[in-house]
């Protein structure tokens, strides 16, 4: 009886919760999955279903292997440049284990302050950055060294890396905060007992720093890369022609929002919808099963 009346005590304070997470988590994505099988065009109220046509259709849709390509690169390149500098400057700034670099908290509030900036802001300011005449700040550089002009965001091979610089820039300083932090969980007498023994330190970092801090790093990359998936908002304001020049920055959710508020194609957007949550769910499980390993406490 006392073990029934702790589980309804228990039940009464999740349905609340479970309630709100099934209306407004479950419930969009059943229906994203119930209008990827039909043609709707978000002004009728009935639905035509059509089966599986919408995917067919997005296997032989050559933007969609385009976004995919992207997405490869941003998987990549991203959660790699992303986390290494993360690693280097949160190393730096905690000392090893040694003394802390003076004004370590400012510089982390200087790294951390990209991510406060809202995503939008950071567009514009990057357009004014890259554009592609001599009033662009990097262009303008670039002059006073007598090199012409680039176009950083026109050049096919170049605006997709122009934009992932900025993903890394934004996002590198909210993993240096949460790096250092678990770096200065790591007991000072480690470091001073690998010091005494020789070790240098680069030795300290990869035998010591990164294993006890992998978990925070697995995680970081599982973010990171769902992030990949993502580029949205920076691809939309920074890219010449929503994903241009030619597709060379799109992404599928930029391709997500032109099919169906550019196009009305709300039932093939929502089969697009449907395979980017597939994708960001088989990335994130085989990340941790990949990078699964024994944990190391201390």
């Amino acid at each position: 009886m006392g073990r029934l009346r702790v589980y309804g005590f228990v039940a009464g304070f999740l349905v609340l919760p479970l309630t709100l997470y099934a209306v407004f988590v479950i419930s969009p994505y059943v229906q994203a999955f119930q209008i990827a099988l039909t043609d709707w065009r978000g002004v009728s109220s009935g639905l035509n279903y059509i089966g599986l046509d919408n995917f067919a259709r997005m296997f032989g849709d050559e933007t969609f292997w385009q976004a995919i390509g992207n997405h490869v690169v941003l998987l990549v390149a991203l959660p790699l440049t992303t986390i290494a500098l993360a690693l280097a400057f949160a190393y730096l700034l905690n000392g090893s284990g040694r003394a802390k670099v003076r004004g370590s908290g400012f510089y982390r509030v200087v790294f951390f302050l990209p991510q406060v900036l809202a995503v939008a802001v950071v567009g514009v300011l990057f357009k004014a950055v890259y554009r592609p005449d001599s009033s662009g700040v990097l262009n303008g550089l670039l002059g006073t060294a007598g090199i012409e002009p680039v176009g950083w965001l026109t050049e096919p091979g170049l605006a997709l890396w122009a934009i992932i610089a900025v993903m890394v820039w934004q996002g590198v300083g909210f993993y240096v905060v949460l790096f250092s932090a678990g770096m200065a969980a790591i007991p000072a007498e480690v470091f001073e007992a690998a010091s005494l023994d020789g070790a240098g330190r680069v030795r300290m970092f990869f035998s010591i720093t990164l294993p006890l801090l992998w978990d925070t790093v697995q995680v970081g990359w599982v973010y990171l890369g769902i992030a990949a998936f993502d580029g949205f908002a920076l691809v939309n304001v920074l890219s010449v022609e929503q994903g241009g020049p030619g597709g060379a920055t799109t992404v599928l959710a930029l391709e997500i929002y032109k099919n169906a508020f550019g196009y009305s194609r709300f039932g093939y957007a929502s089969a697009l919808g449907v395979a980017l949550f597939f994708l960001t769910l088989t990335f994130a499980g085989l990340t941790m099963r990949m990078t699964r390993r024994e944990r190391i406490e201390f």
